[in-house]
């Protein structure tokens, strides 16, 4: 019995890890989705690029990123995050989720970059 138990631990172990980054990069694919939705919304509202950049830190994490690029009337809105935990750092998972968002006043445009020169800025850590 105490044989068994001894080949078995370590097989239980590493399923019960694997387990645990599965639900950890499910978490933070989530995470990265809603951010890339609310930077999106707040885009299509006519916000700034520095706000839309708090804004996707506040949901997803300080460690994330943005990336934001207008093309005509259409924003996207690009966010990047790596899976946390340690097999998140053995595994360089990094996630990503987009989204597109139009002004939402008629005749109204998107802000380009805070500079004014670029059209596309990227933010974040």
């Amino acid at each position: 019995m105490t044989a068994e138990f001894a080949v078995a631990l370590p097989s239980v172990i590493l399923l019960l890890a694997l387990l645990l980054a599965g639900s950890a990069a499910g978490v933070t694919q989530l995470r990265v989705e809603e951010a890339a939705r609310g930077g999106a919304r707040a885009l299509a509202r006519g916000a700034a690029v520095g706000e839309v950049g708090d804004i996707v830190r506040r949901l997803a994490g300080e460690t994330a990123r943005s990336e934001v690029a207008l093309d005509g009337e259409w924003g996207r809105v690009t966010v990047t995050g790596r899976v946390p935990g340690a097999v998140g750092t053995l595994v360089p998972w990094v996630l990503s989720a987009t989204a597109w968002a139009r002004p939402e006043a008629p005749g109204a445009a998107i802000q380009p970059a805070v500079d004014g020169t670029s059209r596309e800025a990227r933010l974040g850590t």
